[in-house]
């Protein structure tokens, strides 16, 4: 699910204004060459007493949280890597060669780099059939989770597998994440990801912030108790089963950590990927803070400007890495379990980069 664009405003206020409710619980994590960092604080489930949040189960490091849209670069990104290095995905072939009846002029590249001009969300549980594109193909970023959703539909053309499978065998199985699955986590330490599907039943029955012709009324299978063990988001969830190209994975932050290391020593795996291939999805596109599938961010490290490739979800999880540097970084909430206005993602992880770069001068 895209975060709603009043949320992403929010992380350009002004110091000392509010920032919504802080998280029931936190983790950020970071490993360098200079120094690891790992704090884990708060509750990774809660209850309501009197209108009061009372914690029921602590956060810990080998807790498991929902990834939602961090998915698109774990899963989603990383079995695209494989792909095209086996030449087995072309990224400049139309969306038509790999499935069938759909876009012409809409290519794999245009969709790794947000450009298709596809809505930006839909609800696929009401209406199944992807609606024709919002804006025209290629001339802006339009951050949109149906253009992963149909890359992830392009995996299992490719390989012939469902997507968890395929997902498992390109990337969780040969990078050891022994912890990281989609739908359904293995362990007993669940991080709640939402109250319910509130959130996504006020999208539709307010039009924002994307103007659906469609309200809650439509759909009579919302979830109104505590999504716990479950994906979030709603098409993830409703219309897939838990395994889709934009949402789904489940994973720790260890697990995590591990990821973004060997993304981050990336030339020690040419037996996965052909480094060139690599390369070129962590370059920057036309837009320079969007690369193919991940996005990149600037970070102040040991005296010098480095570029961070990583991601973002909804529910509260944020990755990243820095190419050949050797710099993991992780962050892990579940920032949507409050009443009120929940503290922006993008606010998290600027935390966690501010962080970095204050203990890189003092190591």
């Amino acid at each position: 699910m895209n975060t709603p664009p009043h949320e992403q405003s929010r992380r350009n206020a002004p110091d000392g204004q509010d920032r919504g409710e802080a998280p029931a619980g936190l983790v950020m994590a970071a490993r360098t060459p200079w120094f690891d960092l790992t704090e884990c604080t708060g509750n990774r489930t809660v209850r309501w007493e009197d209108g009061e949040r009372v914690g029921e189960a602590p956060m810990t490091l080998d807790t498991y949280h929902d990834l939602a849209s961090v998915t698109k670069i774990v899963a989603t990104t990383t079995a695209l890597i494989r792909l095209v290095s086996d030449r087995l995905v072309d990224l400049d072939a139309p969306l038509s060669a790999y499935l069938a009846r759909s876009y012409e002029a809409i290519t794999v590249r245009d969709l790794l780099l947000h450009r298709g001009g596809l809505w930006e969300w839909w609800p696929l549980y009401i209406q199944p059939q992807l609606p024709p594109p919002r804006y025209r193909p290629g001339r802006a970023r339009r951050y949109s989770d149906l253009g992963f959703i149909l890359l992830g539909q392009i995996v299992e053309a490719a390989t012939g597998l469902r997507l968890d499978r395929a997902v498992a065998e390109l990337v969780t199985r040969p990078l050891g994440l022994t912890q990281t699955t989609y739908a359904r986590p293995t362990g007993t330490e669940v991080a709640m990801s939402a109250l319910d599907d509130r959130i996504e039943m006020t999208m539709l029955d307010s039009g924002r912030p994307y103007p659906v012709p469609y309200r809650s009324t439509d759909f009579a299978r919302w979830r109104h108790e505590p999504v716990l063990g479950q994906v979030a988001d709603g098409n993830a969830y409703h219309a897939f089963d838990g395994v889709a190209g934009h949402a789904g994975l489940f994973s720790t932050v260890p697990d995590l950590l591990k990821y973004c290391a060997a993304l981050s020593r990336y030339e020690e795996h040419d037996r996965l990927w052909r480094p060139e291939v690599v390369r070129a999805f962590f370059a920057p596109g036309p837009d320079p803070e969007q690369a193919l599938g991940f996005r990149r961010y600037a970070l102040d490290l040991a005296g010098e400007t480095v570029t961070v490739l990583g991601h973002p979800g909804h529910v509260g999880c944020a990755i990243g890495f820095v190419p050949r540097r050797d710099v993991a970084l992780v962050m892990a909430s579940n920032r949507l379990l409050v009443e009120g206005a929940p503290t922006p993602a993008d606010d998290l992880w600027d935390d966690l980069l501010q962080a970095v770069t204050r203990r890189s001068r003092s190591a």
